[in-house]
């Protein structure tokens, strides 16, 4: 990722909460030199001292054929708004973006065992939605075997981790006081949303 030193996003707790805040990724894999990409949602597992991303793909999806024993690269970004010049002080100023994004890479592994992959899908239920976990275990066994073939579920341990937040950053605080009172009343709730992280950054 080119990060540019105003926009460096450094703090390494930071960038897993942002990546669970914002947990719809696109995974992107090179088949014959060629990129192919996925979205997808991810349980983000930091519970040890190596972070792992679990997520599935539909079976007929040609990317599992791809993921492992090469690298893989999963795009978090999220949220983000056009900026207008008219903000700055300077005449000779330029639109330009605000927003943050997480760049993860490293090598998936296909979970094969079915217990496994049976943990990694109710991981992901305990993730994005625990109270649905009792209807879960309430449906029957023959149902989730289904279901379950027609998955292929995988982890990939993070090797290389990189983020940007580029946040107006080298702007005048004057000028992101601006920025900040046009997105905060703004009918986008994203452009809101990136409000407070203009607000929060750090000095």
């Amino acid at each position: 990722m080119y990060i540019p030193s105003h926009f460096r996003f450094e703090n390494e707790i930071d960038k897993v909460a942002f990546m669970k805040r914002y947990s719809f990724g696109t995974i992107i894999t090179v088949k014959e030199g060629v990129p192919i990409a996925t979205q997808l949602p991810f349980f983000i597992d930091d519970s040890s001292d190596k972070l792992k991303l679990v997520s599935h793909f539909a079976v007929a999806n040609e990317q599992t054929r791809y993921i492992e024993n090469r690298l893989s690269l999963i795009i978090f970004s999220e949220p983000h708004a056009y900026i207008s010049p008219t903000h700055y002080d300077k005449k000779e100023s330029v639109p330009t973006w605000d927003y943050i994004s997480v760049h993860a890479y490293g090598t998936a592994k296909i979970i094969t065992d079915e217990t496994a992959k049976l943990i990694a899908l109710e991981q992901m239920i305990q993730f994005y939605e625990k109270s649905y976990m009792q209807q879960w275990r309430d449906i029957s066994d023959k149902f989730k075997e289904g279901m379950m073939r027609g998955i292929v579920a995988f982890e990939l341990d993070v090797t290389d981790l990189q983020g940007q937040k580029k946040l107006s950053q080298n702007k005048t605080e004057i000028e992101k006081q601006r920025i900040v009172d046009h997105l905060e009343n703004s009918d986008d709730t994203v452009e809101n949303e990136l409000a407070g992280f203009i607000k929060n950054i750090e000095k």
